[in-house]
């Protein structure tokens, strides 16, 4: 299926690792450009190397996305640069998971304002674009209580709601925003790979909690996140796509 966004440019945040650095590869392979940032320079500078040699675009940052003036002036160099900006991503956690104040305070600034300073950022450089697209990586941890609902569940479900709120008051503008919830997602150096080593019991549980029998990929998350930001899901916004094997089992109405 052609998605329509070859030459249209993305914006990931969190774009060297994991999930978001599947979902810069995947833009890249359907020949968008993309623009993403990270805090580590060294893999900053690899990241957007690899991606250019795939033929498009690539522009890496050194960022915090906890720096709200750090946030917009990367927003705003970025459409200077690629002259527009058409889809982004807000992609990046603290992965603060235990309820310690420190975590709560790091996922409040991270994961949330993360995500609303890059929205709010990204929203006026939309109106020259004809994908007009805003996602936000939340998680199941969001949507139904389990052992991380604590700083890290409550900012993501509150990413749910400030997403949803986002697709009212601007679909009229012809701007869509959504959410994707991966459920458990395996991948070396991942949250779940340090898991699996340092606390084998929660990890087995949470295998046993899986219908499929396995947890997912960062390129399988990837895949739904970059179909959602494309054109060819123009009818879609407001939504919570959950990317998660049956995980979850509360019904979505």
């Amino acid at each position: 299926m052609d998605l329509k966004i070859k030459g249209k440019t993305a914006m990931v945040s969190g774009g060297t690792k994991g999930i978001g650095r599947a979902i810069v590869e995947a833009f890249a392979a359907e020949g968008a450009n993309v623009a993403f940032c990270a805090r580590n320079p060294e893999e900053v500078a690899q990241t957007e190397k690899d991606i250019a040699a795939m033929g498009v675009k690539a522009k890496g940052t050194v960022l915090d996305v906890s720096d709200a003036a750090g946030m917009k002036a990367w927003v705003s160099d970025t459409a200077k640069e690629f002259g527009g900006i058409d889809m982004a991503v807000a992609n990046v956690s603290a992965l603060a998971i235990p309820d310690e104040d420190e975590n709560w305070e790091a996922s409040f600034r991270v994961d949330l304002m993360g995500t609303v300073n890059m929205m709010k950022a990204v929203i006026p450089h939309l109106d020259k674009s004809d994908v007009k697209s805003l996602v936000a990586i939340s998680s199941v941890s969001g949507r139904e209580a389990d052992f991380a609902s604590g700083p890290y569940g409550t900012m993501k479900t509150a990413i749910i709601g400030y997403m949803a709120g986002l697709a009212l008051s601007l679909a009229e503008k012809g701007i869509r925003a959504n959410t994707v919830s991966p459920g458990n997602t395996y991948f070396p150096g991942g949250v779940w790979n340090s898991i699996e080593t340092g606390n084998p019991d929660l990890y087995n549980m949470a295998m046993g909690l899986n219908p499929s029998g396995r947890m997912g990929t960062a390129e399988e998350q990837a895949a739904g996140v970059v179909f959602i930001s494309s054109p060819v899901s123009s009818r879609i916004s407001g939504a919570n796509l959950l990317i998660d094997g049956a995980l979850t089992r509360g019904i979505q109405f």
